[in-house]
């Protein structure tokens, strides 16, 4: 016998994403905004904006599975690139250093 996958079948997100999203959550304010990128067969990042300004991510196999992280955190909302998101994100020095890499040290 075949069993068909439906698409409305809630996927369980895995534990230790689940757990890195709320840790973020609980660090940076209480709450944040999560948007699921498709990486395509690199699978999918939660980008994840504190309270605080605060970026973060999670990487997971693949957008589904994002979603279902986002939907099983509390005081996470999912959301898109728009203005009002990339406005409450604050990069610091810090930040920027890291993305610099070694040529700015």
């Amino acid at each position: 016998m075949t069993t068909q996958r439906n698409s409305e079948t809630k996927q369980e997100p895995p534990r230790r994403s689940v757990e890195a999203a709320r840790r973020f959550v609980r660090r940076h304010g209480g709450s944040a905004r999560a948007v699921v990128e498709n990486l395509g067969r690199g699978g999918a990042r939660i980008v994840l904006i504190g309270e605080d300004g605060s970026l973060g991510d999670v990487m997971v196999a693949d957008p589904a599975t994002g979603e279902a992280v986002v939907e099983a955190v509390d005081g996470l909302e999912g959301g898109e690139w728009d203005s009002e998101t990339a406005a409450a994100l604050t990069i610091g020095p810090e930040h920027r250093r890291r993305m610099a890499g070694p040529r700015a040290r």
